[in-house]
């Protein structure tokens, strides 16, 4: 086999010897073998910062090269416009050696540029699937001349998009494009975070009739710096009290600074190690982000010292987003910035000495992403959790009592350095809101069509192998009769007037739910975007900052507003968590275990003593039910967040009578608590046998209910609105397998 370097276009070869390496990384070798030598997509699979990058465009741009083609050549598509901007330099000091031309094309790219690529289709286009969407919806005519030559799509952070309809969209995107110029690309997908290679390399290829290589890429051995430490919001430490085996616990290096001494410990703890420092602070939510940001500034003011946090978040205004990518890239500026994921995913940010995360992510898969962060420049990758609780009231019930997101943390790092496991995706889910979307869209593209012409667009489509005939037709009956289609006189569909609405509004190209929104000003200068504003004079938090009112225009969705000091909540919508049973199963292991875990801090070593103390009091792993005092009690099912909600659905319409279950009042996905007037014995004796009984998951869904799960859900036919709730969320056979099993 001819040496992979010797392959690469001579000034390929000249940029790795510009560059200073010595030799080829096991990725480039790899990718460069499988993309050289095959005609199949391939999926690289690598650490964060291990080169997939070039590893991919060296071998494409170097048969780019050799043989140009007449249109676009390359679609790189990445979830995020942050991604694209940081790749764009990369990818155009690669390309533009031989003078392939990279092009951005998002909402934040002018139209002048959009224009010269729409005039002279060449090199690599860089897109979001929403701009895609809008391409293939707005620039139909335009199609085949950009991609008429399409040879590879690329398709970066590919495991972002394996458990969404985003991805759906993607894959819909890909097969109505080679279904309009007749050309079938390769696919290229890199990720850091594939825990089913296998099955992530069956996504890639849906609908591409090629096969997918996965090439072997040994992992380098790399040391991590974790650390797990807890606290308390007020009151004493665990780790004050607390010291099992009578041992020095172990110490972080001694502050750098100091917080204000009424601080919040945990705030206080972030305030004082991120001093001459390059952090990032990552929340689970943009609200999180807002109060922890306002919070860090204030501690900045009130020592006295200039401020050294900033935010990015997806509701913060290009020019915030973009002054902290760039203030992070500036090797001799020492700031912390908070935010959410929207830099979780592989933009390269500089040198970052540490990572923080506050309370525990819900997905190994960002756990390392998050972590991956930092690492970068010859350095271990490092992250501080900070878990943060609220005091135990005396009176507190044993299921409060636990302190969850601390054991959350422990079973995510556990389960990834024992068995390397990722989240695999999610390929059997009823799309319905994503088959409204394509369908309206493809209308939008191709104008009037038959009803079977629709349809032969329409449900080929790989995504949508699950759905039958008979569903499509119920859904285009359902559209007409609400205006979204219009039969012609000839029996075809077009668009109808209420269709028409949904489709020219920009939102439409995104299949992700989206709040409404106001565009937040101050003066001439855009901040973000909020979700239902507060009245004029009332206060808001946004930017890491806090906001006065002054004018709400409900028109023209406007806030105006004048900085204030203080802090507020943020609100921006809800922040929905989704755990995989796998790591709450690990949850439970992390209470039954005696071992202690080298990374938790010495106050997360006293909480947990404690927790595994009062654990082992009242029997919590041996058995799922647990008597709280008279008729009530806790269960605590050891499932994720789907099979728990099919359960509570279960005890309810199932069993409730039966039981004389009330009041069933749920902390997802750990534990529910309900009244019953059955006994132990009796419960496990009834939910057995309504579990062994046959039914219908659509008996899961309460009458008259139609939970509204995805962005188009509201016009898609009730009926098949509670079946994709039914057969495509709800977990109903993994919970009926624990129920089956409970002694």
């Amino acid at each position: 086999m001819i040496d992979i370097f010797d392959r690469y276009a001579p000034f390929i070869q000249d940029y790795i010897y510009e560059n200073g390496w010595e030799n080829l990384r096991a990725v480039q070798t790899a990718a460069g073998d499988a993309i050289f030598n095959s005609d199949e997509n391939v999926l690289i699979t690598a650490s964060t910062a291990s080169g997939k990058t070039e590893a991919a465009f060296f071998p494409i741009v170097t048969l780019l090269s050799e043989d140009p083609p007449t249109s676009v050549g390359v679609i790189y598509i990445a979830p995020m416009k942050a991604l694209i901007n940081d790749q764009y330099d990369r990818i155009t000091e690669i390309a533009s050696r031989c003078d392939i031309p990279v092009t951005r094309w998002h909402g934040d790219v002018s139209q002048s540029k959009k224009k010269k690529l729409t005039e002279h289709p060449a090199g690599i286009l860089q897109i979001t699937p929403e701009s895609l969407e809008a391409i293939l919806l707005r620039r139909h005519s335009l199609v085949n001349k950009l991609f008429g030559d399409v040879r590879f799509i690329v398709i970066d952070e590919l495991h972002s998009l394996m458990r969404g309809d985003r991805g759906g969209q993607t894959l819909c995107l890909l097969e109505r494009l080679a279904g309009i110029t007749g050309v079938y690309p390769r696919r290229i997908g890199l990720s850091a975070t594939i825990g089913d290679p296998v099955k992530a390399g069956k996504f890639l290829a849906a609908g591409s009739g090629r096969k997918t290589i996965i090439p072997n890429i040994p992992n380098i051995p790399q040391k991590w710096r974790i650390s797990v430490e807890h606290f308390f919001t007020r009151g004493p430490e665990a780790g004050d009290a607390v010291d099992e085996n009578n041992k020095p616990l172990p110490e972080l290096s001694a502050p750098t600074d100091k917080a204000p001494a009424s601080a919040d410990p945990g705030m206080a703890y972030i305030f004082e190690h991120t001093r001459g420092k390059k952090c990032l602070v990552f929340c689970n939510s943009r609200e999180e982000s807002e109060t922890v940001t306002s919070t860090l500034r204030q501690y900045c003011e009130a020592n006295d010292e200039p401020d050294r946090f900033m935010i990015h978040h997806g509701n913060l205004s290009t020019s915030i987003r973009e002054s902290a990518e760039e203030a992070m890239k500036d090797e001799d500026t020492a700031i912390t910035t908070v935010t959410t994921a929207t830099l979780e995913l592989g933009i390269d940010i500089g040198r970052l000495e540490r990572a923080f995360q506050i309370d525990a992510p819900f997905t190994v898969s960002s756990f390392l992403q998050r972590m991956g962060r930092t690492g970068r420049r010859n350095l271990p990758p490092e992250m501080w959790f900070v878990i943060r609780e609220d005091p135990v009231l005396p009176r507190a019930m044993m299921p409060e009592s636990v302190p969850w997101k601390l054991i959350q943390a422990i079973a995510l790092v556990q389960i990834y350095l024992e068995e390397k496991w990722v989240e695999p995706p999610r390929l059997d889910r009823l799309p319905y809101s994503l088959l409204y979307h394509q369908t309206m869209s493809t209308l939008a593209s191709l104008g009037e069509m038959t009803p079977a012409e629709l349809a032969g667009h329409v449900l080929p489509l790989s995504v949508f192998y699950r759905i039958s005939t008979d569903d499509y037709k119920v859904l285009l009956r359902h559209l007409i009769d609400i205006d979204h289609i219009e039969q012609t006189e000839r029996g075809g569909l077009i668009a109808g007037l209420a269709g028409e609405r949904v489709i020219n509004d920009y939102k439409f190209y995104a299949v992700f739910a989206e709040n409404e929104e106001y565009t937040v000003r101050s003066e001439s200068e855009e901040i973000g975007t909020l979700c239902a504003p507060p009245p004029p004079g009332d206060k808001i938090a946004i930017g890491g900052h806090v906001w006065v009112v002054e004018d709400v225009d409900r028109k023209r969705h406007l806030v105006y507003c004048t900085m204030v000091k203080g802090i507020v909540p943020a609100y921006f919508g809800d922040v929905p968590g989704d755990l995989n049973t796998k790591i709450v199963k690990r949850m439970k292991r992390v209470l039954e275990e005696d071992n202690m875990y080298p990374y938790l801090m010495k106050n997360a070593v006293g909480r947990l003593n404690i927790a595994r103390g009062q654990a082992r009091e009242a029997h919590l792993t041996e058995n799922p039910l647990i008597n709280l005092g008279g008729n009530m009690w806790a269960l605590f099912p050891w499932l994720g967040t789907y099979s728990f909600l099919a359960l509570e659905r279960f005890l309810k319409i199932k069993c409730a009578n039966r039981l004389g279950l009330k009041g069933l009042s749920p902390a997802r996905p750990y534990y529910m608590q309900f009244t019953m007037k059955a006994s132990k014995e009796e419960f496990f004796r009834i939910v057995k046998e309504e579990a062994a009984k046959k039914f219908d998951p659509l008996e899961l869904v309460y009458p008259k209910e139609v939970p509204d799960f995805e962005k188009y859900d509201e016009f898609v036919p009730d009926e098949l609105v509670r079946k994709g709730f039914a057969y495509g969320v709800l977990n109903t056979a993994e919970m009926l397998e624990t129920v089956l099993k409970w002694q």
